[in-house]
């Protein structure tokens, strides 16, 4: 395979290939962001009394300034290259978080984490071309697998009251996103250090969603004082703590693992809303759960393998 301009053929960002224990520990650290932006999903929809554009703008200004004050305590302030290296993975972070939160608003929390998920197929056809990664056969077949148990879970919730065709279809443009992120993610890996790129795409995603935000005029609702605090919470860990933790492990996993196990999140958060929301779940909804955490469960303990050996 021809190289791509400018990009080293090795899918580690030209940085060689990382020790065995960091290896080992990108998935455990890309498993506990999973945990993380799967609650996301859940805080943002429990928080009705603002709008999806307030709650992203004060989410996203709370979670880049602790990136920046992060940054300022360990002695790396971020700095103008990184912003410009940055600039597109914070573009297509502040779509995906402005439709995946409007998304959630007028569908079921399963629809809208469910269609996102989708994005493990792109990153399979684009890592060989961007990346030199190649998942084998086993692996297309597995996440097939894993689509078709999603499939099942859309499917399952087309009689739920909280069903909108306009939320999955916003919730697909968000697939477009959220997969431009995790590459641009993955590419700013050979050039500067994980904490960098997540302080510039925080910077520039706040940046880019600002004007929509103040545009829509729901920014002029104040938040409550129990609003404050999920906003807060919103921050920290959804924020800040995934975020960290998923750029820290794209540094040390190919970029498809990264991507499948994003699969976890609409399982993990149908199940949180189901449990602290009250949203309803179908039987059927559960078996597709089931299909799509038993395949991701066979890509995690294949790539594990790999990186023992």
């Amino acid at each position: 395979m021809a190289e791509t301009p400018g990009m080293p053929s090795d899918p580690y960002g030209g940085r060689g290939l990382p020790d065995a224990s960091e290896r080992a520990l990108g998935i455990p650290a890309a498993a506990v962001a999973m945990v993380g932006w799967a609650a996301s999903g859940v805080i943002a929809k429990g928080l009705s009394e603002l709008g999806p554009l307030a709650v992203v703008f004060w989410r996203m200004w709370l979670y880049t300034g602790l990136v920046l004050l992060f940054l300022w305590a360990n002695g790396t302030p971020l700095k103008w290259n990184s912003i410009k290296i940055s600039a597109w993975g914070g573009i297509s972070l502040a779509f995906d978080i402005m439709l995946f939160f409007t998304a959630l608003r007028l569908t079921t929390v399963a629809n809208a984490t469910v269609v996102a998920s989708l994005q493990p197929l792109l990153m399979l056809y684009l890592a060989p071309k961007l990346f030199g990664e190649q998942p084998r056969g086993r692996h297309w077949g597995i996440v097939m697998i894993a689509s078709g148990g999603i499939a099942i879970v859309v499917f399952g919730s087309s009689g739920i009251p909280e069903w909108s065709l306009l939320g999955d279809l916003l919730a697909a443009l968000t697939l477009f996103a959220w997969t431009g992120y995790f590459v641009f993610s993955k590419l700013s890996t050979q050039k500067i250090s994980s904490a960098q790129y997540t302080g510039g795409s925080a910077l520039v995603c706040s940046l880019v969603c600002s004007p929509f935000a103040i545009g829509s005029g729901q920014v002029f609702d104040i938040p409550s004082p129990g609003a404050w605090v999920w906003l807060v919470i919103l921050s920290i860990g959804p924020g800040f703590a995934s975020h960290m933790l998923m750029n820290w492990s794209l540094a040390r996993i190919p970029a498809w693992v990264g991507s499948t196990m994003t699969l976890a999140i609409p399982v993990t958060s149908t199940l949180m809303a189901w449990a602290f929301l009250g949203d309803e779940v179908s039987l059927l909804q559960f078996v597709g759960m089931t299909v799509v955490m038993f395949s991701l469960a066979v890509v995690v303990v294949d790539q594990s393998r790999g990186a023992r050996a």
